[in-house]
């Protein structure tokens, strides 16, 4: 049986922001699916403290940038009940580099992960919740970054890019599905304590950066998790097509 609320995906859900909204997730209601690509310890932790806490929760392994898992990851949801909501939280971020010293390899991996794999999820879930497909509605958040303003010169130009895409298909799909129940936001982190910044090579970032705040702090994964649930909930019900700023203030200006 599904929890209250239906079915929700998270991807990349074992870590991070991915975790934080799984446990809110959880605590509303939904039945929720973990997925993760490599650390099958860290999400069937997670769904073991969910399923204590009294939540319901399923780990399921996918990445992504592949169709055929993609596909598995839904069908393993179909099997939970109907599907009320995605949360496109899965991306990848490398070391720090110039433009001019960026291998092919590394744009594939950073173009695949960040945006083909939340266009395939968001086909999938779309399939799934639009009325046009026999659905019910429902609700679609991408993570975007502060970095799609910024631009992260000499740093991450390409994930940059990746999530600047990001903010125009959430625009796009946005308005293609309004009228078929299914309404698709995103929500746009600063500098957020989590493991990123080490898997892109800058373990200290936060730090480093903490000064430079409008706020004078780092935000907390909770913190933007908070900002997801609320879109996907009925108290946004009017709210499509929109990006919420949780930067901060760092990425607030034009």
């Amino acid at each position: 049986m599904a929890g209250d609320k239906g079915v929700l995906i998270v991807t990349g859900g074992s870590r991070g922001i991915g975790a934080a909204v799984c446990r809110l997730a959880a605590r509303e209601g939904y039945t929720v699916v973990v997925n993760y690509v490599a650390n099958q310890a860290a999400a069937d932790t997670l769904v073991a403290e969910l399923v204590a806490s009294g939540g319901k929760a399923h780990a399921v392994r996918g990445d992504v940038q592949h169709e055929a898992d993609v596909l598995h990851l839904f069908a393993e949801a179909d099997r939970l009940g109907p599907l009320a909501g995605l949360v496109n939280n899965a991306g990848v971020v490398d070391r720090p580099a110039r433009v001019d010293e960026m291998s092919v390899e590394r744009l594939s991996r950073m173009f695949a992960v960040n945006i083909l794999g939340s266009f395939l999820c968001a086909r999938e879930a779309v399939k799934r919740l639009s009325t046009r497909h026999g659905g019910k509605g429902g609700a679609i958040v991408n993570l975007s970054s502060a970095a799609a303003k910024l631009g992260a010169a000499a740093q991450y130009v390409d994930y940059a890019a990746a999530k600047g895409a990001i903010d125009t298909f959430t625009v796009g799909l946005s308005r293609e599905v309004a009228s078929e129940g299914v309404r698709v936001m995103a929500v746009r982190p600063g500098i957020i304590d989590t493991e990123i910044h080490a898997s892109g090579g800058l373990p200290n970032r936060v730090a480093e950066m903490r000064g430079q705040l409008p706020m004078k702090r780092e935000g907390s994964a909770e913190e933007v998790a908070k900002a997801i649930l609320w879109l996907l909930s009925d108290e946004a019900s009017y709210s499509t097509g929109a990006i919420l700023d949780v930067s901060g203030g760092r990425a607030t200006l034009p």
